[in-house]
């Protein structure tokens, strides 16, 4: 570090989301290249070389960037749609539109889906793509190569179905890959983008898509494949009643069982949703280390229920934060989720004790580094880290007269973004993306939009 260009943020409060939950009313921090060199009360160290900026971060709270642990980006074109249904219902209603889209769909709407989110204090997030339609393109490649020209910090969960409608599946026959098929091109995507180094920017994860549009030989060999690749497992999980009785009906067991049966429940990997836990499920969950990614605003839309997220924590479960498919949280953005996550389970049987603005921070922050298998190298403020942190401007209208920041930042109205870090780079500034233009991403979805919903009409 002695030789790199350095960046220097003081006078704000800072929450490093360490072990320890340290917070400081006034500190700095400085990073060195793409690394956190320092962290703490007052000013930056005196005498450091090659500082090539200084901020004053006066009326700022400064945080670990957020992580998202589940989305589905190709959806951002199909936003609006089926807003007063059920998932199963959702699903049938969306899988004719959804099965149509191609290459450049995707690209345009894995840029508005990073976008929203990077402007928003994501510094990495993850797509949960699994929908292939036969001849559509390189959309693996569309997906890394939008998250790559962002800035933004990427795991790729290459998805896959092959349990269509003639399989008492969901999703429509030309929609779905083979067994051998999903399989080889899983394979291919991980060995083309995979990067297990510290510092990666790009990783794939061997996702599958749900237990009711995906065979069991999927599941099972996928989890060999990816042990054998050395690479994260994820997939939807325990996600509404109605998945718990199709898998009682089908395969004599509930989710959880099942998952364990084929191999799915590890601590490399991690599960959408999780809202129909028994107490059993989640003991399980907790002996394998695996990792569950909260969805509450998608959760809500789609009537899901209450995931038992104070029940986990208190168990030991890895829990992170996820956006979803914006065809379930039209927002897009994560920074919203923290104060849904947290209202939202007090709502359940914990009330007001479910979680705090700490635990809700906690969760978007150090528990997606968890639960993405990431946890050593972002997630929290501490030296030696990568350089992927926030500022969050609290000395506006929306929350000066909050004295806490984090209670300002979690309870309080979603937070501008004055800058945004990812590997020491900064993505955005003033709540602007500097790595994309924002107006030409939002035409581009629309007419996306409009081309797949002419083309879904046409059949």
């Amino acid at each position: 570090m002695a030789a790199a260009q350095r960046i220097v943020i003081e006078n704000c409060a800072i929450a490093t989301v360490d072990a320890d939950d340290t917070e400081y009313a006034s500190g700095h921090v400085v990073l060195a290249g793409n690394r956190i060199e320092s962290v703490g009360a007052g000013k930056a160290p005196g005498g450091l070389e090659n500082v090539v900026r200084r901020i004053d971060a006066s009326g700022h709270l400064v945080t670990p960037g957020l992580i998202n642990t589940h989305h589905h980006f190709y959806q951002w074109i199909t936003r609006g749609l089926a807003t007063d249904h059920n998932l199963f219902d959702w699903l049938v209603a969306l899988y004719p539109v959804w099965a149509r889209i191609d290459e450049p769909m995707v690209r345009a709407a894995a840029r508005g889906s990073l976008a929203m989110m990077a402007r928003g204090g994501v510094t990495t997030a993850m797509d949960h793509h699994y929908v292939f339609p036969r001849g559509s393109g390189d959309l693996s490649g569309a997906i890394i190569g939008a998250a790559r020209d962002m800035g933004v910090r990427f795991t790729l969960a290459r998805g896959s179905m092959d349990r269509s409608e003639k399989d008492g599946g969901l999703p429509p026959d030309f929609a779905v890959e083979t067994l051998d098929g999903a399989l080889a091109a899983t394979e291919d995507t991980v060995r083309r983008h995979h990067d297990s180094s510290f510092d990666a920017m790009t990783q794939v994860a061997v996702a599958p898509c749900s237990p009711f549009s995906v065979s069991t030989e999927l599941m099972r060999d996928g989890a060999q494949l990816a042990r054998r690749l050395g690479v994260r497992l994820h997939t939807h999980g325990s996600e509404t009643v109605e998945e718990e009785k199709f898998c009682h009906e089908l395969f004599g067991m509930g989710p959880t069982d099942y998952f364990e049966s084929t191999g799915w429940l590890g601590e490399d990997v991690w599960m959408a949703h999780c809202v129909h836990m028994n107490d059993s499920d989640i003991a399980a969950f907790a002996r394998t280390r695996t990792g569950v990614a909260h969805c509450p605003s998608s959760n809500a839309r789609l009537a899901a229920g209450i995931a038992r997220v104070p029940d986990m924590l208190a168990a030991g479960v890895p829990v992170g934060l996820g956006v979803d498919g914006t065809a379930s949280n039209e927002s897009g953005e994560l920074h919203t989720e923290l104060r849904n996550a947290l209202l939202i389970n007090r709502l359940g049987a914990h009330k007001e004790a479910a979680l705090n603005a700490r635990q809700a921070l906690r969760l978007g922050t150090y528990g997606g580094a968890q639960v993405l298998g990431r946890a050593a190298e972002t997630g929290s403020l501490e030296p030696g880290k990568l350089a992927d942190l926030v500022l969050w401007k609290l000395d506006t209208l929306a929350h000066a007269s909050i004295a806490d920041p984090v209670t300002a930042l979690v309870f309080g109205a979603a937070a501008p973004v004055t800058a945004s870090f990812v590997d020491g780079r900064q993505i955005v500034e003033d709540g602007r993306l500097l790595t994309a233009d924002e107006d030409a991403i939002a035409r581009s979805t629309r007419d996306e939009a409009q081309r797949l919903a002419r083309i879904a009409a046409q059949g």
